[in-house]
C-alpha cells in the first residue's frame, strides 16, 4: 500500500471541489480517498508527505496518435489536406512495428511527465502500440482506424485480442472518417457494432472540407450519414467536432455521444474552433485530447485546457463563456467515461489508481483563490509532481519508471526518425 497523506485531494466524483484529505492505493486501486486518517494506520509500504500539494484524477487524453511523435515539427505550417497527403502519409507507409514501438515510448514519456494517465489512440501496428504501453506501465484505448480496403473482420479480431490482453490495455471500433472510409466499411463496421454492442469512434467534422465533401457523396454531414447507417445506436462519438450543425448537435445530444475537442492542433491547423459553448447548452458530453504530435506539436493537457477556454471565449465574445471547472471535469473524468475507463475517473475507493500530484508551491499556482481555475488558466507541466498509473509510480520529481532508461528511450527514437528521413529523402 502508498499513502499520499498532509494534502489536498480533488476527487472529481461529481465537481471539481478540493478539501484537504488522503490518499491510500492498494496494488492498482483507490483504498481510500478522504479526509486525513488519525489513530491506528495499516503498514504501508511508502508514505508520501504532500506537504501541501494536490492529488487528483491523471488526465486522460480522449484523442492521440501517439506514435506520430516522429513527426513533431516536420512538416509544419500547412493547410491540413496539405499536411496530410503530401507529407504525413507518404512518410507513415514507410512505418515498421520497431518503429512505432519507440514512438510510442517516447510518447508515453511525454504524458506521464504531464500528469496523463491514460490515451485514446488511433494508429498502425497495433501490437506494437499495445506492446510499448504494457512495456512502460502505461494504461490505454486502442481505436480501431480502418479504412476503405481494410476488412471488418480486422476489427472483430482487434476487438477479441486487445480486449483480452489485461487491465492496461481495452479496445473500441472504429474507423479513421468518413471521407477514408467507403459505404462497403461502413455498413459492415454497423453490423459489427451492432453485433458486439459496441461504441463507435471516429473523426468527425473537423474541417469545413470534409463536412462538404460528405454532402457532396450523401447529402449529409458526417455525422446524420454515420447515424443513418446505425454506427451510433450504442454510443461512442467523434474526435474534433468542429464544424457541426444544429441537427448535429441534436443527434450527439440524442444518442448521448462524446464531442472529443482537440483545440491546439485544430488552432495550429486553422481546422476552426469546435462550439463547445453550443454543445455544453444542449447537455452534450464533453472530452478533451492532444491529437497527434504532428498536428499539436506536444501532449500537453494543460495547454488543451487553456486553449479550449480561451478560444471559446473569444468566439464567443463572451469572457464568462466555457468555465474552467468545465473543461477540467473533461480533461479527467469526462475522458475516463468517454474512453470507456469508468473505473478511472474519480478518486474514490475501488476505483482505478490513476493520479496525478500538482505541486502547489510552484509561483504559478500560487495565490490559490481556486484551484481549478489555477489548474486551467495558469497550470503547466513543470507542476506534475508523480503520475501514478494502476497502482505503480511511473513518473516521480523528474524521473521515470517505466521499464527503461529515458535517454535509451530517446535515442531509438531518434535513430528510427533518421531512418525514415533518410529514406523519404
Amino acid at each position: 500500500m502508498i499513502r499520499l497523506y498532509n494534502g489536498l485531494v480533488m476527487p472529481m466524483v461529481s465537481d471539481c471541489s478540493v478539501a484537504p484529505g488522503e490518499v491510500w492505493t492498494d496494488g492498482g486501486k483507490i483504498a481510500y480517498a478522504g479526509p486525513a486518517r488519525d489513530g491506528e494506520l495499516p503498514a504501508f509500504e511508502r508514505e508520501i508527505d504532500l506537504k501541501g500539494d494536490l492529488v487528483m484524477p491523471g488526465f486522460k487524453n480522449a484523442h492521440a496518435h501517439s506514435a506520430m511523435t516522429f513527426l513533431r515539427s516536420y512538416a509544419d505550417d500547412l493547410p491540413l489536406q496539405s499536411w496530410l497527403f503530401d507529407k504525413v502519409f507518404p512518410l507513415e507507409a514507410r512505418l515498421t512495428p520497431e518503429a512505432v514501438y519507440a514512438f510510442t515510448r517516447l510518447a508515453i514519456l511525454e504524458y506521464l511527465a504531464g500528469g496523463i494517465t491514460a490515451s485514446f489512440d488511433m494508429y498502425f501496428y497495433r501490437d506494437a502500440y499495445a506492446q510499448a504501453n504494457i512495456d512502460s506501465g502505461f494504461r490505454t484505448v486502442i481505436c480501431g482506424a480502418l479504412s476503405a480496403g481494410d476488412k471488418i473482420s480486422t476489427a472483430a479480431d482487434d476487438y477479441k485480442k486487445y480486449n483480452s490482453m489485461g487491465e492496461l490495455i481495452s479496445y473500441l471500433p472504429g474507423v479513421h472518417a468518413e471521407y477514408t472510409a467507403d459505404e462497403k466499411l461502413l455498413r459492415g463496421m454497423s453490423e459489427l457494432v451492432h453485433e458486439l454492442k459496441s461504441p463507435f469512434w471516429t473523426h468527425n467534422s473537423e474541417t469545413k472540407s470534409e463536412v462538404d465533401g460528405c454532402f457532396e457523396r450523401h447529402g449529409m454531414s458526417p455525422t446524420e450519414y454515420l447515424d443513418s447507417l446505425g454506427l451510433y445506436d450504442f454510443g461512442g462519438g467523434g474526435y474534433h467536432c468542429v464544424w457541426f450543425s444544429e441537427r448535429d448537435m441534436d443527434i450527439f445530444a440524442e444518442k448521448q455521444l462524446w464531442a472529443v475537442t482537440c483545440p491546439a492542433s485544430n488552432a495550429k491547423l486553422a481546422s476552426g474552433i469546435a462550439p463547445l459553448g453550443r454543445f455544453k447548452k444542449r447537455g452534450i458530453r464533453l472530452a478533451v485530447g492532444t491529437d497527434g504530435p504532428a498536428s499539436n506539436n506536444a501532449l500537453d493537457m494543460f495547454r488543451e485546457m487553456y486553449l479550449a477556454c480561451v478560444l471559446q471565449k473569444l468566439s464567443h465574445s463572451d469572457a464568462a463563456a466555457c468555465p474552467a471547472e468545465d473543461v477540467l471535469m473533461a480533461a479527467c473524468s469526462g475522458g475516463a467515461r468517454a474512453m470507456g475507463l469508468g473505473s478511472c475517473d474519480c478518486l474514490a475507493e475501488g476505483k482505478a489508481a490513476d493520479l496525478a500530484v500538482i505541486s502547489m508551491s510552484r509561483p504559478n499556482m500560487r495565490p490559490v483563490h481556486a484551484i481549478a481555475k489555477n489548474l486551467v488558466y495558469s497550470g503547466t507541466r513543470d507542476c506534475v509532481r508523480l503520475t501514478m498509473v494502476a497502482g505503480k509510480i511511473l513518473y516521480e520529481n523528474g524521473e521515470f519508471f517505466v521499464g527503461s532508461d529515458a535517454s535509451g528511450i530517446y535515442e531509438e527514437a531518434e535513430k528510427y526518425t533518421k531512418e525514415l528521413i533518410d529514406r523519404d529523402d
